[in-house]
């Protein structure tokens, strides 16, 4: 009998199974059809479990205070903030609720936002997740580089390779961002090179690449696809195989958007046998990108992944 193939999941939870169901729980969706009548605790108890539970797990907790503070009803997060001032998940959380927000409402909710993040990070002086609000903020309005490189700073301190961190300024970095092209290559193979093995980071200049196409897409420029044909970005692909997608460490929060990016590069630089390996640990869970930088994304992603799962 033929196994039928794992339908395609899209979602800002990724694989967080915990997260998903907490979203789901409080999307507007079930309150706007009375579905939360008669609960007997507040809309905000769930995610003050998660977070809790969520302890002082770093790269877990920056994904999911991200993913919750762009995905809940804005209610959930004011009316924790509000029965429970002092609690530091919820002003964390408002931090990057406010962050998030500030850039469609103008300087003056910058201001808020920046006086909420440097709030939650004297409440919580050891959680890098407030910098990296801080640093969303300062990226939505442009504040240069050289300003926003030591607040990333105050982040990598309290949790030195922590994936999102190094994710959130090669963005900075990049050309579609405030930096250059040689800047976000030579900080993804500075990091990369400095990283533990095992780690993540191996596949950040790989990203830069992805990076690096996006932007060259944007500028509809010819010979978009001109840097996978490199010989150092077939090397800089087997150094993430090697370095992390080969090891035995353990998945984190981002792992399923990392092998997105790993399996949409070994299909450009042609090693269908090694993505096969890649789709299989991926399952159904597709991000939007890198796949959007093509035509047809999810036709794209499911006739790879269906074709070299035969």
């Amino acid at each position: 009998m033929l196994r039928r193939r794992p339908s395609l999941v899209i979602r800002p939870a990724l694989d967080d199974h915990a997260l998903h169901a907490t979203l789901t729980e409080l999307r507007p969706a079930q309150q706007l059809h009375g579905l939360g009548a008669g609960r007997t605790r507040p809309l905000w108890e769930p995610v003050a479990e998660l977070l809790g539970k969520t302890g002082r797990d770093w790269d877990r907790r920056v994904h999911r205070v991200s993913v919750l503070a762009r995905n809940l009803p804005p209610s959930v997060c004011e009316r924790w903030s509000a029965d429970r001032p002092g609690d530091g998940d919820a002003l964390v959380l408002r931090a990057w609720v406010r962050s998030a927000r500030a850039v469609a409402e103008g300087r003056d909710e910058a201001r808020a936002a920046e006086r909420a993040c440097l709030r939650a990070a004297e409440r919580c002086p050891e959680d890098p997740t407030p910098w990296l609000a801080l640093l969303e903020l300062m990226h939505s309005f442009a504040v240069p580089v050289r300003d926003a490189v030591p607040v990333w700073i105050e982040a990598v301190t309290r949790a030195p390779w922590l994936r999102t961190a190094y994710h959130q300024l090669l963005r900075y970095l990049s050309p579609r961002g405030h930096g250059t092209v040689a800047d976000m290559l030579d900080f993804a193979r500075q990091a990369a090179a400095r990283a533990p093995h095992g780690s993540p980071l191996a596949l950040l200049p790989v990203a830069a690449r992805v990076e690096l196409g996006a932007h060259r897409q944007q500028q509809m420029s010819l010979g978009t696809d001109a840097h996978w044909r490199e010989s150092r970005a077939a090397d800089e692909v087997a150094a993430a195989l090697t370095d992390w997608f080969g090891t035995t460490a353990a998945p984190h929060a981002e792992a399923v958007a990392d092998l997105n990016v790993l399996a949409f590069a070994l299909i450009r630089i042609h090693r269908p046998a090694e993505a096969a390996a890649v789709f299989r640990r991926i399952g159904p869970y597709m991000t939007p990108q890198p796949w959007d930088l093509l035509p047809e994304p999810q036709r794209t992603f499911l006739y790879w992944r269906d074709r070299l799962g035969r």
